[in-house]
């Protein structure tokens, strides 16, 4: 068995596409981007949201650390048409104003800390247009994702771009205190199928309610906020599996 960096094995991007399709987010962000002229996607991955904007006409901007990811996303039909950055917040004062800035895919789970969220928060801020959005994604903590962190709920075979059958679980290290701040550590496995090798990559997340997000993004100087539990727009509730906000 190896241990990898999440994002930075070329062998676990390739498949990202493959366990992260295009689906009824990808819906949601399209449309919220149909009265934008410039989109810009923070931590953009693979590029399959930002390419779909590309390929109806918008400039976008895709941002994203991972040198990996942003090989892929270039290579995607109309990926030519996108300016793709190699970064994180610290580029948005270089990027040109935005009439919107999406964080897909949970990104905003990644920043453990409030202080880090709390500033990409407010460089969005300051990168948007008067009266331009930010859109974004948090797993609701009332759902409990983590529960199916396990091998046994969470194993999944998919096929990657060269047709080698990978088997991929997850495996929570220990579940958050109630009473503390909702931090999750877990490992991910990936087994391939020909060599029967297998690749981990750890990761940890923080789950946030929606008050928490909301006073973040209040801090930021968003004055306004909607906030759905779902892609169909439903509104938050106890049994939301989301939390995402629209907030200008």
């Amino acid at each position: 068995m190896t241990s990898s960096t999440l994002y930075s094995d070329p062998r676990i991007v390739a498949l990202y596409d493959a366990l992260n399709p295009a689906g009824p987010d990808t819906a949601f962000y399209a449309t919220l981007a149909e009265s934008a002229g410039h989109v810009v996607d923070l931590g953009c991955g693979t590029g399959l949201l930002a390419c779909e904007l590309a390929e109806r006409g918008y400039r976008v901007t895709g941002i994203d650390p991972s040198r990996e990811m942003l090989r892929i996303a270039r290579g995607r039909p109309h990926g030519d048409r996108v300016t793709w950055i190699e970064g994180d917040a610290s580029a948005l004062p270089f990027v040109g104003a935005a009439d919107l800035l999406v964080m897909t895919g949970h990104v905003a789970q990644i920043f453990l800390d409030d202080a880090a969220l709390l500033a990409t928060l407010i460089a969005a801020r300051r990168a948007l247009r008067p009266g331009g959005r930010i859109a974004f994604d948090s797993r609701n903590p009332a759902a409990q994702a983590w529960d199916d962190w396990t091998p046994a709920r969470s194993l999944r075979r998919v096929r990657a771009a060269d047709g080698r059958i990978v088997e991929v679980w997850q495996e929570r290290h220990v579940a958050p205190d109630p009473d503390a701040t909702s931090r999750v550590a877990f490992t991910t496995h990936y087994r391939f199928s020909e060599t029967d090798e297998i690749t981990s990559a750890q990761s940890e997340l923080r789950f946030r309610s929606r008050d928490e997000l909301a006073e973040l993004l209040t801090q930021a100087g968003f004055a306004h906020i909607d906030w759905y539990g779902d892609w169909s727009r439903a509104p938050v509730d106890a049994t939301s599996r989301e939390l995402i906000a629209v907030a200008r």
